[in-house]
């Protein structure tokens, strides 16, 4: 690997110099990159030298553009059979966020600071801190796609997630704690919520409340999973956004809940009434296909809310001059969480009482951490001027005797 310095002239008469830095690549290619200053070349001649011998170098001529490298990710994704509401999600962080700002960049111009001004180009530009952790989370598996295909050497995203590992405090900020009322159904809510449900949305609101499923598990239950003389069910499956039955989002997500008294009779009367499909489902449409997400949230889970008085004031105003009433909570997920909380909550205040290892198992988290992120400040905290008191006494007790 030799450094050498060449010289010219401009047309204008100008002194013009630059530093070379020539070697060969792992392959035995001869390559070339040029340098205006002595100390760029130096600093690039040892890390070259090192990744050639370690045969990870590639070349700048060598490598493709971001775009290029998205598209290769695609195809990957697609052939390993990922959910089609997935590589929908993945193909607008790439046509949406990614292409208008990092397309034509070449693979080894992504550096932390390319990326952090790739984060800052998209605040400025209207993106939500939620999405942009989730494009650069993109960005990162475009990274590590071209890395296993000899595309780059460095994977700028995954070095940024070690330095700040656990996130930085701003983003720790942004993420506020699940709350009574705001986000999680109040105990007198889901009273009302209970009493309130009716017609063929009733089975599913119930089951939802007292199972803790997420509603695409819900969406794709089959009647073979369900076993009311044993009171569980078995999750096993679910339906994504495009009611292709898969299985559920995790192995953890596979998982047997046992149901209540109410959920039981609920299901045993709502199976004599449930629309036949192919499917078997427990909770399909009229036809006994998936039924749409939506449809659900706007003809059962909203209307329930409204008519149990589980709402909020709105800024427009009704032919009377009334404030217009809208569902205080706007999806699904609400129910999800007022199970966890029911399952963490002491016996004392109606609730379960479960440790959390088993609150995981019936909500279905690839990890404890899962859990203690989302609902740990919900756990009861421990009196521990109270368990000091007790063990002194205890010590002091022991020695006097």
């Amino acid at each position: 690997m030799a450094i050498r310095k060449r010289s010219w002239k401009t047309a204008k008469g100008e002194e013009k110099s630059a530093w070379i830095v020539d070697y060969a690549d792992a392959s035995g290619t001869r390559r070339q990159k040029t340098f205006t200053k002595k100390k760029d070349a130096d600093q690039f001649a040892a890390t070259a030298k090192v990744e050639v011998r370690d045969g990870v170098h590639v070349a700048d001529s060598a490598t493709v553009t971001v775009k290029e490298a998205g598209d290769l990710w695609l195809k990957s994704c697609d052939g390993a059979r990922l959910e089609r509401a997935t590589i929908d999600q993945y193909r607008q962080h790439l046509t949406l966020h990614v292409e208008p700002f990092l397309g034509a960049t070449k693979l080894s111009k992504i550096t932390v600071p390319a990326v952090r001004a790739f984060q800052e180009e998209l605040r400025e530009n209207g993106r939500s801190p939620a999405m942009i952790k989730r494009v650069t989370v993109s960005l990162g598996s475009i990274l590590s796609d071209a890395q296993e295909r000899g595309l780059v050497v460095r994977n700028a995203v995954h070095e940024m997630s070690k330095r700040r590992k656990g996130g930085t405090k701003a983003e720790k900020r942004q993420k506020a704690r699940l709350r009574y009322g705001v986000d999680i159904p109040t105990m007198e809510e889901v009273r009302a919520i209970l009493a309130t449900a009716e017609g063929r949305y009733r089975p599913f609101i119930v089951t939802a409340i007292f199972t803790g499923m997420r509603a695409s598990e819900l969406r794709g239950l089959s009647w073979r999973d369900v076993d009311l003389d044993k009171g569980v069910i078995h999750v096993r499956q679910r339906a994504d956004a495009y009611h292709a039955i898969g299985m559920p989002k995790s192995d953890a997500g596979q998982r047997t809940i046992p149901l209540t008294p109410m959920v039981v009779n609920t299901l045993r009367e709502w199976k004599l009434a449930c629309p036949k499909g192919d499917l078997n489902l427990v909770f399909p449409n009229g036809e006994g296909n998936v039924e749409w997400h939506q449809n659900i949230i706007k003809r059962g889970l909203w209307p329930t809310l409204v008519k149990a008085g589980v709402t909020i004031s709105t800024d427009k105003i009704d032919k009377d001059g009334k404030p217009v009433l809208a569902p205080k909570y706007s999806g699904l997920h609400a129910l999800r969480h007022w199970f966890a909380s029911w399952c963490i909550n002491s016996k004392a205040d109606g609730g379960l009482e479960l440790s959390p290892k088993a609150v995981q198992a019936r909500m279905g988290h690839s990890s404890i951490q899962v859990t203690f992120d989302t609902y740990g400040h919900l756990f009861p905290a421990a009196d521990e001027a109270q368990a000091l008191a007790d063990a002194e006494c205890r010590l002091l007790a022991a020695s006097a005797t």
